[in-house]
């Protein structure tokens, strides 16, 4: 009886500590997400794409396990990321950190010109150049 027991409690461990390992599958971006170089400067301040900007009020940045972390805690890292961008301004609203098998996923547009002239094929989660 204590062996079942046992054995239950081994396989149950063995499940927990595998689940979340297999859970880290590719995220899904939104269809408005752009590709860039991030590095943070300080707080709010960023240099996208080698151009100075901001994080948007209410911004969230996403590590690669997907957590929400503060900004000023990455000044001085460089990064390849996923954004958006706030309608009618250029402050950032959210930002991924890629993992590289996200980041192995090309094409990805970088502009918003490539965004509105590609295709996004939403079950495979892939952009195509016309």
């Amino acid at each position: 009886m204590y062996r079942c027991a046992l054995a239950a409690l081994i396989a149950f461990a063995a499940v927990c500590l595998h689940a979340p390992a297999s859970a880290q599958g590719l995220r899904a971006f939104p269809k408005d997400t752009l590709r860039g170089t991030m590095v943070f400067v300080d707080h709010n301040q960023i240099t996208l794409n080698g151009v100075q900007t901001q994080l948007a009020p209410g911004s969230r940045v996403r590590d690669v396990q997907n957590m929400i972390v503060v900004p000023g805690s990455l000044a001085g890292s460089r990064f390849l990321v996923h954004y958006t961008v706030e309608v009618g301004n250029t402050h950032v609203r959210d930002v991924w950190i890629l993992r590289p098998e996200e980041a192995a996923i090309k094409p990805w547009p970088t502009t918003i010109l490539e965004a509105n002239t590609w295709v996004f094929d939403a079950a495979r989660h892939e952009w195509i150049k016309p």
